[in-house]
């Protein structure tokens, strides 16, 4: 059911997208460990049965800050139509379709909704090919202009021409959608899924001397294996940003502004500016979405809908992990923990942080977040890079990914090109070429490699306890 323009959800995290499963790569490309190609009988226990464990509020918000929360999820799950501004270029209508796994504020679902909004309500799009009904939602960026100058920007897979909903009718609307085929033929074009936004607000208020401190422990173990990494910085004020794929965004409101109007193509009052200005598919006042300017009904006014995104992630709990499951043992489990210590993963997969002790929130204030992330950017070899710069991240550096909530997530990696724990893990490995340096991972993979089978089931039990 569409809602009204000041009552809106989003955010395809800007980080959002991707969809089909794609064929892993030969692991020959990724590195030359000895072991990487001897057959294992340790496998990838698969997305984790039972309770989502996730989802939730911050246990100890007021009744205030809970009502926040309530108000911002329903915005976050709500879809968009052609009156609220969605469009004219899009690659869903609403940010909960992407967030979907395990419940709202997840990562990408087992359908995929992009094929069926692809032409919802009349709307003229073609698929492109790299989406598919069970792969993962996807976000396209280009590497290169057309003048061979870096590009690296989002473009929405889908125009809104044709599609007339219960809120507008863009039967007038004449965008075409980008040739994508083009880009696949020429290689100039990387994916993006959505990042689970379980915890955010744990990730905000984790001090920058904190994560400092964090990136500068074990400092020889890390040299031995490899391991240097640093933290993205916002270019004016230095402080560090810390959300996204390559932590490019500094808060959760302007990660909730950014992925409104890229994702989305709805402008706030912090993104401003329509991304196509064609005058033959604008069907909202810009910006789109607004505060109430009445002081009619009193203070405070109605606020944006992005900042009901971003209290929603502000006040969602982090991901429960549990203590056994079906084919995991409790026991299997505490030496897959182990494992994960001792071949070197917790160095960059820091099991937790504490946050600030004077956060305005007392529920946000002095927790421990079990993210399993040190928030830095780390060189991942050409394997995984992807060329795209994003603040002061590099084209073959990566955040740190969070691993909470991992035991039921469905994709893997920055574009969702797996679904298996095992591949995911070993295409941390990538030999160094002309373009970029080694992964600084790979000794940790070789690691990995050299455990015996009952070990690495163990690792991987551990992982899907998550």
């Amino acid at each position: 059911m569409y809602r009204t323009r000041l009552t809106r959800a989003c955010l395809l995290t800007a980080i959002a997208s991707a969809a089909v499963t794609l064929t892993a790569l030969p692991e020959s490309v990724f590195g030359q460990a000895t072991t990487q190609n001897l057959p294992s009988s340790a496998r990838d226990p698969g997305v984790r049965g039972g309770a989502a464990g996730a989802g939730g509020a911050l246990p100890g918000l007021t009744t205030g800050e809970n009502a926040f929360f309530e108000n911002g999820r329903a915005e976050f799950a709500a879809a968009e139509g052609v009156g609220d501004g969605l469009g004219p270029r899009f690659n869903l209508d609403s940010c909960g379709g992407c967030h979907a796994q395990p419940v709202t504020g997840g990562t990408s679902p087992a359908t995929n909704p992009q094929v069926t909004v692809a032409r919802a309500f009349g709307a003229r799009n073609v698929v492109p090919s790299f989406i598919s009904p069970n792969g993962p939602v996807r976000e396209a960026r280009f590497q290169q202009n057309p003048d061979g100058t870096p590009d690296g920007g989002v473009h929405a897979l889908f125009v809104i021409s044709g599609r007339v909903d219960s809120t507008g009718n863009a039967s007038g609307c004449n965008a075409v959608q980008e040739d994508f085929e083009k880009q696949v033929r020429n290689k100039n074009i990387i994916f993006r899924i959505p990042t689970p936004v379980f915890g955010a607000g744990l990730i905000e208020m984790i001090k920058d001397t904190t994560l400092v401190t964090n990136l500068a422990a074990n400092a020889q173990a890390k040299s031995q294996l490899g391991i240097s990494g640093r933290l993205n910085r916002n270019g004016n004020d230095g402080t560090v940003s810390r959300f996204g794929w390559k932590a490019q965004n500094q808060s959760l409101l302007l990660f909730s502004g950014e992925a409104y109007n890229v994702e989305m193509g709805i402008t706030t009052e912090l993104f401003q500016s329509e991304r196509d200005e064609n005058p033959n598919c604008q069907f909202a006042k810009v910006p789109n979405d607004t505060q109430l300017f009445d002081t009619t009904a009193g203070f405070p006014a109605l606020i944006q809908a992005i900042e009901n995104f971003a209290n929603f992630q502000r006040f969602l709990d982090q991901p429960t992990p549990v203590a056994s499951f079906p084919g995991a043992s409790a026991a299997s489990i505490v030496r897959g923990k182990q494992r994960f210590i001792d071949i070197g993963c917790a160095l960059c997969h820091t099991p937790s942080l504490t946050t600030s002790n004077v956060a305005t929130v007392a529920a946000l204030n002095g927790k421990t977040a079990n993210l399993y992330s040190d928030i830095a950017l780390h060189n991942m070899g050409p394997g995984l890079a992807d060329e795209i710069s994003q603040g002061g991240a590099r084209g073959d550096e990566f955040r740190t990914a969070p691993l909470w909530g991992l035991g039921q997530r469905i994709f893997f990696l920055h574009d969702g090109r797996t679904n298996d724990l095992v591949v995911a893990i070993r295409q941390h490995r990538s030999a160094g070429n002309s373009s970029f340096g080694p992964s600084e991972a790979n000794k940790v993979i070789d690691n990995f490699d050299n455990l015996g089978d009952s070990s690495k089931q163990d690792l991987l039990n551990f992982l899907r306890s998550l």
